[in-house]
Parts: C-alpha cells; structure tokens; sequence
C-alpha cells in the first residue's frame, strides 16, 4: 500500500513544471535579490520550527528556492485540498477531486471489501509555524508575479517608509499582504516594524507563530483573550431580543476586539492598518496615512481638515501616473464609466495619459483600489456620525470623491464596487449605483472574469425601492 501510495506522490510531483522559473524574469534585479533573500529566511524559520519538516513542505520550499511559483502554488493548493477533504471525512462527507484522493479512496474500499482497515496518512498541518512560512513566501512570489513589478515594489516601499521603527503593521490579506513582509529588513526579527495579519489572530496556530515570531518584543494576544473575547461575544448575542436571526458567528468580531487587545497591551508601540475589513472600535482612532491607516491612541471628535486636505491631495498626485489627470472633484459616475470602458474594457489608449502596464494588471489595480475603497469608507463613517452639517457635508463630498477614485483605479474590483454601491445608495443615487454595477459586469466579461456576482447585484439593485 506504501509503495502505491508513494508512486502516486511522484506522479503528482512529475505534474508540474521544474523548468518554469521566474529568476531572471524581473526588470529590476534587486526584486529577485530580495525574494531569494526572504525565501531563504523563511526556509530557516519552517526548519528551526520542528526536526521533521514533512516532505511536501521540503517540496514546495524547493520549487520557491528554484523561482517555480507555480509549481508551489499548485502544490499548495492540492495540500489544502487533501486537508480539506480529512476535514470532510469528520463530518462523514467525504469527497475528492484529486488523482491521489482518488486512488487513496480506491485503497481504502478495497481493504474494507476484503476484510481490513487502511487510512491514509494524515496530511501536514499549515497552520502551524512552516505552514504559515511557505504561505507567506507563497504570497510574497504571487505578489511580484501576478502583480506589475514596479507598481508592487512602490506599493510595498510607500508603506515601509511611512511608519516609524518599532511599530505594528497589520496587513490586509486581501490586498498584498506578504509584500511588505517580504521588502522589511527582516520580518522575523521585526526590522524595521512587527508585521502581522489583521484578520488572522483568532487563529491558534498563527497566534504560535507570531509567539515564537514576536513573543518577547511584544504583546500577542493569548489563548485566554481569544476565550474571554469568545465569551464576550457569547454574552453580547444572549442579550439580543428574542428571535433575532443569527446567521453565522461573528469571526471578524473577534479578530478585531482580539485587535484591541494587542493594541491595549502594547501602549507604546505605534499601530497601522492596512484594512481587511472594517472594525467599528477602530473608527473613531483612525486617520488617513498614505495607502494605510494610523491607529491613534485617542478618538478624535472630527477628523481635521489638514488630515483630510493632506489625503486628498496625496491621492490626486498618486493615481495621476496611472489613470491620468483627468479624474477631478466634479467627474461624474458617467464620466468614469466611459473612460472604464474604452480603457480597461476595450483596451482603447488614444489620449490616454496613464500607464498601460497600469490598466492591463488588475492585481495591482485591486491592490490600490482596495487601499483608496477603505479610506473612502471611513470618510463616509465620519460623515455618517457627524453632527455638524457642515462637517457632514464636507466629509459626504470626500468620501465621494474617493469612492471614485478607488472606482477609476479598479472597476471590476468586487469589494470596492460592493463599498462604492453602498455608498450611493445611502445617499439614494440608486441610478449611479445600477451603472456603477453594470460597468463591472461589463468589464469582467471582457477580462473573461466571473461576473455573476455583479450580474446578479444589478438585478437587485435594478428592483429597490429607496425608503422614504
């Protein structure tokens, strides 16, 4: 059974490419320099970790060692789909799609038939300090080889240089979260700043590694947070009225008031958010800060004007070298959406004054467009807990003014046109929200993206009736 088992292994293993590397794809040398470089460091970390680095770790850790980043993407996937389907085997479900869950399926029937028992090895476990490693290399490669280079390499210096030694990063996991990671000085040692995941805390297996990563630098959060902040919410959900619907447990909740643990038990570290998903607490401490977020220690009644002209100005200046300069403060929905579509959709760039590396790379697209979406929704925040009308309304106009350019940046983008949708309609622009919806429907179907989602949001958005 080992034998057959094992020939399965190698089958999968001969499935993938070793030829295709990305060494020596990179503009700037200085890019696979410090890939090889992270790489590296993290290999020693997954091998510090434990003295029987199970053999698909050592084999993923190869193909990023040779450049192959898909070769460890697909390997990475189809061990995820192994666990996944141990997972299943819980729950009496069992179901695979893979050549060797087909055949470790074939054995196992076949040894029940005849009268005995044979399960297959139990696959390795990613949460764990190598899981989480090649992860983090993993995305790191995704990064710099899905994403344009230069406009990955900026993004991750913009951020890097806007917060001061010593601080706390949490990065968004949808967003090119391993960049920074990767571009630091040496992340495991927390030079310049401590990077973590901000949606990853209520993890046991993440919470090990960022202990044995940064337990005795800083505060990480602890078992009997996660179980005091579990009972919290617990006790919260008790005392809603009866016959509320819960549809799911509140996750995020936790990551984030396992967020204002970290943050209380770390008061002199400085805080910034590249956000993953909003965190009611956090809004009141939030400011803009370049593509991320400062927390501050305090809440801030309002956010100043220099705060807010600052921003504004910053992101003018940044998006002009990749869309253009002609997105102002008056362009309208239907003025975005005509550029959309003669650039991203039909790929169209005469008198275009942007960058066409910019328009033909939506994973840097979503990347910015994300960072701008997130700004742009603590705006309508502040806005929205405003009692100035003067303050309402200038905050109204900024976060408008930013949902479009994060529109601009990425038109297909689910989360930023999902943001900017709710956005229009709070002010009951349920038209603009209908073509909002459409151009990325549009513009998906042209990439040969899903748009089922957008397909489906605009026939609800078509039928909605605005309260009165």
């Amino acid at each position: 059974m080992g034998l057959v088992v094992a020939g399965v292994s190698l089958l999968l293993a001969t499935c993938f490419d070793f030829r295709t590397s990305v060494w020596g794809t990179f503009k700037n040398p200085e890019t696979e320099t410090m890939l090889k470089r992270f790489i590296a460091a993290k290999t020693s970390q997954a091998n510090a970790a434990t003295n029987n680095l199970p053999s698909e770790f050592q084999t993923m850790l190869k193909y990023a060692q040779r450049g192959n980043w898909l070769a460890m993407s697909n390997a990475m996937q189809e061990l995820q789909g192994r666990i996944g389907y141990r997972s299943s085997l819980v729950y009496g479900m069992p179901h695979w799609h893979g050549l060797r869950g087909a055949v470790e399926d074939f054995i196992s029937d076949t040894a029940a038939k005849t009268g005995g028992h044979w399960e297959p090895e139990p696959p390795p476990r990613l949460d764990e300090t190598p899981g989480q490693a090649l992860e983090e290399i993993r995305g790191a490669l995704e990064a710099f080889v899905l994403g344009d280079e230069q406009y990955t390499t900026a993004y991750g210096r913009e951020i890097i240089a806007s917060i001061p030694r010593g601080g706390v990063f949490l990065g968004d996991p949808n967003s090119g979260k391993n960049i920074v990671p990767a571009m630091c000085r040496s992340q495991a040692n927390g030079d310049p700043f401590f990077t973590l995941a901000q949606n990853e805390l209520a993890k046991y297996g993440y919470r090990q590694y960022l202990h044995e990563m940064y337990g005795k630098a800083i505060y990480i959060v602890t078992d009997h947070d996660v179980e005091k902040c579990h009972a919290d919410i617990m006790a919260e959900i008790m005392r809603r009225p009866s016959g509320t619907k819960i549809t799911a447990y509140p996750y995020m909740d936790l990551n984030g008031m396992l967020l204002k643990v970290m943050f209380e038990k770390n008061p002199e570290r400085e805080f910034f958010i590249n956000e993953g998903f909003p965190v009611d607490w956090t809004y009141p401490q939030l400011e803009p800060h370049g593509l991320i977020f400062k927390l501050n220690r305090q809440a801030a009644p309002v956010l100043a004007d220099e705060i807010v002209h600052r921003d504004h100005e910053y992101w003018t200046k940044l998006i002009q070298p990749m869309v253009g300069d002609w997105l102002q403060d008056n362009t309208s929905i239907a003025e975005i959406a005509a550029f959309a579509e003669k650039t991203y959709g039909l790929r169209n760039f005469n008198g275009f004054k942007g960058d066409p590396r910019y328009i033909q790379n939506a994973y840097t697209q979503r990347m910015y467009s994300r960072s701008r979406a997130a700004i742009a929704g603590l705006y309508q925040w502040r806005a929205e807990h405003a009692s100035a009308t003067a303050v309402k309304e200038r905050l109204l106009r900024e976060a408008d003014f930013a949902f479009r350019q994060a529109w601009a940046l990425a038109p297909d983008s689910l989360e930023t046109v999902y943001r900017h949708v709710n956005f229009l309609l709070s002010q009951s622009r349920v038209q603009e929200s209908v073509a909002v919806a459409e151009l990325a429907a549009s513009i998906a179907t042209q990439r040969g993206a899903p748009q089922e989602n957008y397909v489906e949001m605009v026939k609800q958005l078509k039928a909605y009736v605005p309260p009165r």
